[in-house]
């Protein structure tokens, strides 16, 4: 099994995965007559791709993250890929594919970064994969997402409903301790602090919770709260900050040149389970004191 395959499967109790597998149901069993199309959105690092790619494995979704480049048909050639089939040549052939597959299946189909697509032509093709199929789809985009989407009427009106992306919580924090720092016992004061340096994003917790792990490893640790951790995640605060002013810039670049190595160890990262079902448990093995 690997880390990647344990972090997906394991993301289930994030509450912001949670609000996109509500919206996922409320299209696919929605009243007779009511439009399928869902809007889920907010800033960058909410977890919305993280969710969006639980949603492939939970509610066999189709997921593709539309690209600034290759148009409708690149947009057209990834969804037919991703549904399982050999695209065809042209775009309105693969169009067809598309509308058949997802008409006969009723995958929800999931368009991540939908902010490329809302151009007169590419947001028409993909109401019309919703209208011909009536397959639920669902556009995961930025906080102004919704707003943007009121320009083309057509579309607006067939969104059953927008759902906001929140900021991580508390809840979240220990969810993903167990993914990114399993076996280490962290301190509250710790965890809110990684909170805090977060400004809310589920990246940045998970990023933080890295370092810390990365941090106990070096140091023979297996338990730390901001005694052992000290003032490393203001620092790391103040350098996601993003001014202009360039007074402030030369002061982050200081404090990036202050950032050197005066020493290195070497470790491993080591899983073991107890059966072949069993759930992978952290090894701790410190090299430097063996």
């Amino acid at each position: 099994m690997t880390e990647t395959g344990d972090v997906v499967n394991s993301v289930a109790p994030l509450d912001n995965v949670a609000r996109l597998m509500g919206l996922i149901d409320r299209c696919q069993n929605r009243a007779h007559g009511l439009p399928g199309i869902g809007c889920l959105y907010g800033p960058a690092g909410r977890g919305k791709t993280t969710a969006a790619t639980y949603a492939v494995n939970a509610a066999n979704a189709c997921h593709v993250e539309a690209m600034p480049i290759g148009g409708v048909k690149g947009l057209l050639r990834m969804i037919v890929i991703e549904l399982g089939v050999k695209p065809a040549r042209t775009t309105e052939d693969m169009f067809l594919q598309v509308c058949e597959r997802l008409a006969r299946t009723q995958r929800p189909l999931i368009i991540d970064e939908a902010d490329h697509i809302l151009t007169d032509r590419a947001i028409e093709i993909a109401r019309r994969l919703h209208d011909v199929s009536q397959a639920p789809l669902i556009l995961i985009g930025e906080e102004r997402l919704p707003q943007k989407l009121q320009h083309w009427e057509r579309v607006a009106s067939r969104v059953l409903s927008y759902v906001g992306m929140e900021n991580a919580s508390a809840k979240d924090v220990d969810h993903l301790a167990r993914i990114y720092a399993g076996g280490l016992s962290l301190g509250p004061d710790l965890k809110s602090a990684l909170l805090s340096a977060s400004r809310g994003s589920i990246r940045h917790v998970a990023t933080g919770l890295s370092n810390v792990r990365e941090f106990a490893a070096i140091n023979g640790l297996t338990k730390l709260g901001m005694a052992e951790w000290g003032n490393r995640s203001e620092i790391f605060m103040l350098l996601r900050l993003e001014i202009d002013d360039t007074r402030w810039q030369s002061a982050m670049r200081a404090i990036r040149d202050a950032m050197r190595v005066e020493g290195s160890q070497t470790y491993i990262r080591a899983y073991r389970r107890e059966a072949a079902d069993a759930a992978w448990q952290p090894v701790t093995i410190d090299l430097a004191r063996a």
